[in-house]
């Protein structure tokens, strides 16, 4: 029998959903640190974009109660359509479920907010309904407490949720580094977002092979002067 969750992520065999990245939504997040939260699904986009991943962009009640969704997010994608909701989960949605069958892709990418509420829902509904395969995004997605967040990661685990995390799948997309082609956009994702490992990057650039260093502007660094 072959199981279709032993094929990695392609660029051209898996699909990218937001959920719910809202500022009220993200106020009620207890389950990761908010900066780094944003951070992660900021370059899970930036990812997405690079590798040309059919993405969707869904939110619930953006006027009423959850706001806009982060501009940082919609700049990676400035002409996209967002897809508005009322109901938490979006499988109830047709514009969803139709944007999703557009692709023709089975193996769906989920960050969203709240674990609990949006992504439990979507994913066992997606996957029941629909016949998806759900990636779900750890660290770009959040819960209203670490027990809310875990005991549904839990849940969607034991139903055939695929567990993930953002950099996980942009190296997956990735795959080999021969891929000269996202190469440098990948290494500038690393460098921006993916803390100690992009700093890592960025010294081996500069100070073993010799790069120019990444300093916005036009600096000099002035030589040691000992005081008198």
């Amino acid at each position: 029998m072959t199981n279709a969750k032993l094929e990695v992520l392609t660029p051209t065999n898996s699909q990218m959903i937001f959920i719910d990245q809202q500022p009220q939504m993200a106020f009620g997040v207890q389950s990761i640190d908010r900066q780094v939260l944003k951070n992660n699904t900021v370059a899970l986009a930036k990812a997405a974009k690079v590798f040309d991943i059919p993405t969707i962009i869904t939110t619930v009640e953006t006027e009423s109660f959850s706001g806009h969704t982060y501009p940082e997010l919609l700049d990676v994608f400035p002409t996209h359509d967002i897809l508005e909701r009322t109901s938490m989960n979006s499988w109830d949605d047709q514009k969803v479920r139709d944007a999703l069958a557009a692709t023709g892709r089975k193996k769906v990418v989920v960050s969203g907010l709240w674990t609990e509420v949006c992504n439990n829902s979507f994913s066992l509904c997606a996957m029941l309904e629909g016949g998806y395969e759900i990636y779900m995004v750890a660290d770009a997605s959040g819960g209203t407490s670490k027990e809310a967040h875990d005991f549904s990661m839990q849940r969607m685990i034991q139903a055939g949720v695929v567990p993930v995390t953002w950099q996980q799948v942009m190296l997956e997309w990735q795959r080999d580094w021969a891929h000269k082609e996202t190469y440098d956009a990948v290494m500038n994702i690393v460098r921006e977002h993916s803390g100690a490992y992009g700093m890592g990057v960025d010294y081996a650039y500069t100070m073993v092979h010799k790069s120019e260093a990444r300093l916005p502007g036009n600096h000099r660094t002035l030589p040691p002067v000992p005081a008198r």
